[in-house]
């Protein structure tokens, strides 16, 4: 949403960018490298108490160097600022609803959906909630950051404040303050928020005039044996506890209604229509093996978590090292950090590792809201509805006022958005007739309440045993993560945390009226309650978002769980291995992260070999998936080919019956549908609706999917099948958000990069998903890759998606995109010696020198 309108609003530039950067070739490359940043030298940091050293390897990632956790901070801080501030402000800007004061009128609609959310009214809510220490770490992160913009100024800030400055926009960045960090925690809940869009969907697809049953069809359940869930069921207690938890954290007593629900619904889950989400877009894989099953002894852990690509990178490498450990400076952490906040997000301290997935709770629920004028309906009472007004600053053009109306389960979002405005009007109630102008559409969202997610950042990485990395979980409300875990004493493990809430009296897959009182939340799921496990007697705990825990388990997580292909391929792989009796090793777990088998290929591959493929033309696709080892390779033409059927398959299939807004993506919950479609020849939803005098069948379909993705091919590269290549078709561009997607040539040049061929696919391992409603390309993937080797941890190795830099043309703007690409990792290093050893810069920051006396 955001990148397609900054698109439209960066149009002005094209004029102004002419005459400034390519009038004078040395006016162009000045501008650009004016804001490169120092990696060698010094600084003075304000209320710094003693010197910090900054070492960066050949890649420019930094390890930091202090004696106090405050200090350790603030030096991160002026680091991601001098790298990627441009980032960090426009971020800013993104969760404050404030991108119009950058780009005009044309993102006064994005600001206004984010103002009616509230992300930084709960995050200052959050603000007084955390604890003293962590709002020590969040001043001192602050003070960082003000005094690298004290140091600097207009361009030298980066190429985009040029830009800004010739198109009117704001180039002059006001101070950073710790809600700027804690909102952007809000942008990551929202990104990871768990199944509200197949809510929305289902509910569409319901008004649009398919018939319940074919909207089921549409989420189908997923065969039992594609994966294990991640936690085995002797690890699952049945037991329900005798209280829930309230949005403060307060026990709540479990009423014996509440209960009865619980378990009815337990009793009753293999019978209930269980869906599944699609898992294509956000997700992750993770996994952990036990030293048992290692060739060092030690645990493995390895991470990559799949997000939309762009340039530079979500993630910020970095090393936080207290010169002297102890509890006056405890943070002993490498990993990936987020520009904007403190602390590293995933990685390892000198005890443990950890890594996140997506557990995709289901953690929001659709209102319907009968509403009158400024007043909405509870029971048969009439109560004011909460209202406030917003002003949207607008660069180049007037202010917007808006108007914010909340219920008491949330904003009222349908004010904002149109589909959901649409699902709103098309609601129908049983026993109630709809109001004349339909339905308001409320959010409830758990992400909307404060919490203490930024206190789980630092006592994650300050964790040294299992105890003391539950307890830091225990405080990771929102997103809810799937947590791996290993140490160096040997322990595995893996922890839900978040708060989940406890529906009693319905499934939270369809938008639910708001006034009966009926579809309220119980609390939330108790941490103690949530499903656990260490060391498991398979000696490997596996999370890719598919189901954590089977229906022994008495809570209700979510419907809409990933199918399951990606874990059930790496449990295959990591059984394969353990089975052997060939210990696993790093290499191994890199290889699995690189696996590009496809379970699409595995279910239609059959049936496509049942065709006939005549001589010539129309059967040289068929031919090559004869010996085909179903692998998207990105030199593979059996891969090109085989998706180009998929898409084509999809578009024959679905696009008469679906609207456009609910074409199929391509992903695990489609290969799911289509399984069960091809053991039905005559399902209704292979006919086209459209044709006239005929009525489709799976085998006529097969025969024109493959026909047309020939075609298709002979367009997009060639009439020699022999030399067509997936990674051609699915060529990865990164784009920066902002001036990336303005729509003028060298503007985009300047900022983007790619395209960058590569193979994988959609709820595959190598998880480089692409939306088959749109295309080809590459629209999610791994934005890094993390191993760590629990007995040496300097042999751990990682790799970012693009690389340090921000600032375009820098040597570390993209430095590690071809490694990526190629599978390659680098040395994640720890050990102080090995750190220096590999050192390339070093740079000091020095406390203020005092002030002369009079």
């Amino acid at each position: 949403m955001t990148r397609r309108r900054i698109a439209a609003g960066l149009a002005v530039l094209a004029g102004l960018v002419v005459l400034a950067l390519v009038a004078s070739a040395s006016v162009g490359v000045w501008s650009v490298r004016r804001a490169y940043p120092d990696y060698d030298g010094s600084a003075e940091l304000p209320r710094l108490t003693a010197d910090v050293e900054v070492i960066r390897d050949e890649n420019g990632i930094p390890h930091i160097y202090a004696d106090t956790p405050e200090d350790l901070f603030r030096a991160q801080a002026y680091v991601h600022a001098q790298d990627r501030f441009w980032q960090m402000d426009f971020r800013r800007h993104v969760t404050s609803g404030r991108l119009s004061e950058l780009f005009g009128d044309d993102q006064v609609e994005t600001d206004a959906f984010v103002r009616t959310l509230g992300w930084t009214d709960v995050a200052r809510a959050e603000l007084p909630l955390i604890s003293p220490e962590s709002r020590r770490y969040f001043d001192a992160y602050a003070d960082g950051v003000n005094a690298w913009l004290d140091h600097t100024d207009g361009g030298d800030r980066g190429l985009a404040y040029t830009l800004l400055g010739l198109t009117g926009g704001d180039d002059a960045p006001s101070r950073w303050t710790p809600v700027d960090s804690l909102s952007w925690l809000k942008a990551m809940a929202w990104d990871l928020r768990g199944n509200m869009q197949d809510e929305l969907s289902r509910s569409l697809l319901a008004a649009s005039g398919l018939t319940v049953d074919q909207v089921e069809q549409l989420w189908p359940d997923s065969p039992s044996e594609l994966t294990p869930p991640i936690v085995p069921d002797e690890y699952v207690s049945p037991r329900l506890p005798e209280a829930l938890t309230g949005a403060d954290g307060a026990p709540v007593p479990l009423a014996p209604a509440a209960a009865d629900a619980i378990q009815r619904a337990a009793d009753g889950l293999d019978a209930a229509p269980v869906t599944f989400g699609d898992g294509d877009g956000v997700g992750s894989n993770s996994w952990v093996v036990a030293g048992d099953h290692t060739e060092s002894g030690a645990p493995l852990l390895a991470n990559d978590p799949h997000l939309a690509p762009s340039m530079p990178s979500v993630w910020y490498q970095v090393g936080l090292h207290c010169r002297d450990v102890g509890p006056a400076c405890p943070f002993d952490v490498t990993g990936y950090s987020f520009a904007g906040l403190p602390g590293v997000i995933i990685g390892h301290n000198q005890d443990v590792a950890w890594g996140f997935t997506n557990l995709s709770p289901d953690v929001t629920d659709l209102y319907l809201e009968q509403v009158r004028g400024n007043s909405y309906r509870v029971g048969d009472d009439w109560v004011p509805l909460e209202v406030r007004e917003e002003t949207i600053r607008v660069a180049g053009g007037d202010d917007v006022t808006i108007t914010v109306r909340r219920t008491r389960h949330g904003p009222l979002i349908s004010d904002r958005d149109d589909d959901i405005e649409d699902a709103g009007a098309a609601a129908r109630v049983e026993g109630e007739p709809p109001p004349d102008d339909g339905y308001e559409v409320a959010l409830r969202w758990t992400a909307l309440d404060p919490g203490r997610t930024a206190d789980a950042i630092f006592a994650l990485n300050r964790a040294n045993d299992w105890e003391s990395f539950r307890a830091a979980a225990s405080l990771f409300d929102v997103p809810s993560q799937n947590l791996v875990y290993a140490d160096t004493d040997g322990n595995i493990g893996y922890q839900a945390p978040g708060r989940i809430p406890v529906r009693t009296s319905y499934d939270g897959r369809y938008p639910v009226p708001g006034w009966t009182g009926a579809y309220e939340w119980a609390g939330y799921i108790p941490f103690a309650s949530l499903p656990s496990v260490l060391n498991p007697a398979q000696g490997y705990v596996v999370t890719a978002n598919q189901p954590v825990t089977s229906d022994r388990y008495p809570f209700l997580l979510t419907g809409d769980f990933d199918p399951g292909h990606r874990a059930g391929r790496i449990n295959e792989l990591l059984a394969e291995r353990i089975d052997s009796g060939e210990p696993v090793n790093a290499a191994d777990m890199a290889a699995i992260q690189l696996d590009s088998y496809s379970d699409a290929a595995d279910i239609l591959v059959p049936y496509l070999l049942e065709l006939d493929a005549p001589e010539g033309y129309y059967g040289d696709g068929l031919r090559l998936l004869r010996d085909w080892d179903k692998s998207m390779t990105a030199d593979s033409a059996a891969a090109a080919y085989f998706n180009a059927v998929w898409r084509n398959l999809l578009e024959l299939t679905f696009h008469d019956e679906l609207p456009e807004d609910e074409w199929p993506d391509g992903g695990g919950r489609w290969f799911e549908i289509v399984r069960n479609l091809l053991q039905v020849p005559g399902d209704p939803f292979w006919d086209d609706v459209g044709s006239e005098n005929v009525t489709e069948t799976r085998d006529i379909i097969l025969v024109e999917a493959a026909r047309d993705a020939r075609d298709e091919m002979t367009r997009e590269q060639g009439k020699d099948a022999s030399k067509w290549e997936w990674g051609r078709l699915h060529a990865l561009e990164l784009t920066e958000p902002t001036f990336g997607t303005s729509d003028i040539g060298l503007v985009e040049w300047m900022f983007n990069r790619g395209p960058v061929e590569v193979g994988g696919g959609g709820s595959i391992v190598l998880a480089n998903a692409w939306d088959a409603a749109e295309g080809y390309e590459t629209v999610w993937s791994p934005s890094m890759r993390m191993i760590v080797d629990l007995g040496d941890l300097d042999a751990s190795r990682w790799i970012d998606l693009t690389g340090i830099s921000g600032h375009p043309f820098h040597d570390h703007y993209g430095d590690q995109t071809e490694l990526w690409r190629d599978g390659e990792t680098l040395p994640m290093r720890w050990d102080e010696r090995s750190v220096r050893d590999a050192g390339e810069h070093t740079f000091t920051f020095r406390p203020p020198e005092p002030s002369a006396s009079p």
